[in-house]
């Protein structure tokens, strides 16, 4: 058995987009789970991946009260024999995978956004660090993007990349 991810954050809606890429809502559509690191700005966009899917998500910087009120500020759950946490912040880069590591010690894989900056690395102790950037907002990037992968058994596989 397999498990299809989304992974998704700073959507940054409505300030930064009206409404998620089209190709985002078809990548939920094919996941099994999508999971949001926060910035969500805009509850709506909560409700309309959940209509689309189950969601585990977590507050950002940028989410108000009521954001705050319907997701935790760090979410995990064992997918199959993989244990997944998220977070909206990770900090400074340069010292990225030792935090991590300390403050993770039972997680598999941490997805985090924050900075919209793609991310994919492994920490000393094997803690995969992903960050899927932004369906919405590039910031100093040449595109928008976010992740999908697979859980298998206890593996993380065909993590990708979408460009957009």
């Amino acid at each position: 058995m397999s498990t299809r991810l989304l992974l998704v954050s700073d959507t940054h809606i409505p300030g930064r987009a009206r409404a998620l890429p089209d190709a985002a809502l078809r990548a939920a559509d094919a996941a099994d789970l999508i999971v949001h690191a926060g910035d969500w700005v805009a509850a709506s966009v909560l409700d309309e991946l959940e209509r689309h899917g189950e969601v585990v998500g977590v507050w950002g910087n940028n989410d108000g009260a009521d954001l705050r009120a319907r997701l935790p500020g760090i979410a995990r759950r064992r997918i199959e024999g993989l244990e997944l946490a998220v977070v909206h912040e990770t900090g400074d880069a340069r010292s990225r995978e030792r935090r991590m590591d300390e403050a993770f010690p039972d997680a598999d894989v941490l997805v985090f956004g924050h900075s919209h900056i793609p991310w994919d690395t492994t920490t000393p102790r094997g803690l995969r660090l992903l960050n899927p950037g932004s369906p919405t907002d590039r910031r100093r990037q040449t595109h928008h993007t976010f992740l999908t992968a697979v859980v298998d058994g206890a593996e993380l596989r065909e993590v990708e990349l979408v460009a957009l």
